[in-house]
């Protein structure tokens, strides 16, 4: 559903906010990586208490932004030419274009080797690495996921419904109400335990749906060290 911006007053500082409106029962506010703040709303919360909720957690909201906002300036934007350097599972790679009839992408001893007849052309390489980071992705995910599950008491009762990788402006994943898992394609780009701890808070959600104690307690028994995980992960796709 289409997001609408607010705002509200809390000392000196404005928090502006983006109201979701879906079909739940219960008002959820997240502070995403960006900074930004999002209000998930049942359809027919009242402007006025999706606001007082704001302010009640307005001091909450504050320090997520302080935590976030120390990662900021994001990393530019690629140009996705030869010797420029991407990351793949924590490390960096470089770059290396290679003019050839096949269109290719490998990992070769500290670069990301793409094959490609328009070696020129930064479009065709960036196409073709987006789309080899998307294969990876849904491969490693998809292993991650069986090892993560095996965290919990009863793995099947943890398992999503489906899994799909997806560019996220956002979030690093979510839980959809169905119980389908979705992660960020950026993730692969991360360390094999910042992967891991983005997999086990959403597989949280199949019993906790909302951010609320019990959540964190399980996240907590699960994986102790989720906090580290969290925030190395900012840290090296900062």
């Amino acid at each position: 559903m289409k997001s609408a911006r607010h705002s509200v007053q809390y000392g000196e500082h404005r928090i502006d906010f983006a109201i979701v409106r879906r079909e739940r029962t219960t008002l959820e506010i997240a502070v995403e990586p960006d900074a930004s703040v999002v209000v998930a709303a049942p359809l027919d919360a009242p402007l006025a208490a999706i606001e007082e909720k704001v302010r009640k957690r307005a001091a909450w909201i504050r320090r997520q932004q302080r935590y976030f906002i120390q990662f900021l300036p994001r990393t530019p934007d690629r140009r996705y030419v030869a010797g420029e350097t991407h990351l793949y599972l924590g490390r960096q790679y470089r770059l290396k274009v290679v003019p050839h009839i096949q269109t290719m992408v490998t990992l070769v001893r500290g670069f990301i080797v793409v094959q490609t007849h328009q070696p020129a052309k930064p479009e065709i390489t960036h196409a073709l690495v987006e789309r080899w980071y998307r294969e990876r992705a849904r491969i490693k995910f998809a292993e991650r996921l069986e090892v993560n599950l095996l965290r919990f008491p009863e793995p099947d009762k943890f398992r999503p419904r489906g899994l799909i990788v997806s560019q996220l402006q956002q979030r690093w994943g979510s839980m959809s109400p169905a119980g389908r898992l979705l992660l960020n394609r950026r993730l692969i780009e991360a360390s094999v335990d910042s992967i891991d701890y983005v997999i086990t808070h959403e597989l949280c959600h199949m019993s906790e749906h909302h951010h609320g104690p019990a959540f964190f307690a399980l996240l907590d028994r699960v994986l102790p060290d989720w906090q580290k995980c969290k925030e190395r992960l900012e840290r090296s796709l900062s």
